[in-house]
């Protein structure tokens, strides 16, 4: 077995991996702030759990599973968070509807009369995240690699 055979290790460079094309989406929807019609792009999460027992033996560690990673559909007005489990529940339309709602508001963001959802404000939380994130990542890695070495005394 060699050491880019680990699990954790495979998890923490698929990690790492994710964080990359993310902050490259990331920086696109910046930059494309001003394009009308513009909509915001960003990453689903990567499910690491799964690719943890099925990635271990491919010898890419969960890093195989990089490939199948999706993007996230930009964020839509539907899906309150609320099911109808009985017939006298009273149904929400949309989640951005209600007295008083915008309906130029989607989940925390504003579309512009031009069609573009891109806010710069939320991109740059996005990205600031994103930074910090990987470099937990990577600081991870970086401990399990040294964790390796002491225990196969070359350190």
């Amino acid at each position: 077995m060699s050491v880019t055979d680990l699990p954790i290790l495979g998890m923490l460079r698929t990690r790492m991996q994710w964080h990359q094309t993310r902050q490259k989406l990331l920086a696109e929807n910046v930059a494309n702030a001003d394009m009308p019609g513009f909509k915001p792009r960003d990453l689903a999460n990567p499910d690491l759990g799964r690719g943890a027992g099925a990635g271990a033996g491919a010898g890419m560690g969960g890093a195989a599973s990089f490939g199948a990673m999706a993007l996230a559909q930009p964020v839509e007005a539907s899906g309150s968070g609320l099911a109808v489990t009985s017939p006298s529940h009273i149904a929400l339309a949309q989640a951005g509807e209600g007295p008083g709602a915008d309906p130029r508001r989607v989940k925390g963001f504003e579309i512009r009369p031009s069609g573009n959802g891109v806010n710069l404000e939320e991109e740059m939380m996005k990205a600031g995240d994103n930074q910090a994130d990987y470099q937990l990542a990577s600081s991870m890695y970086q401990k399990s690699l040294e964790t390796l070495k002491i225990a196969i005394g070359k350190r």
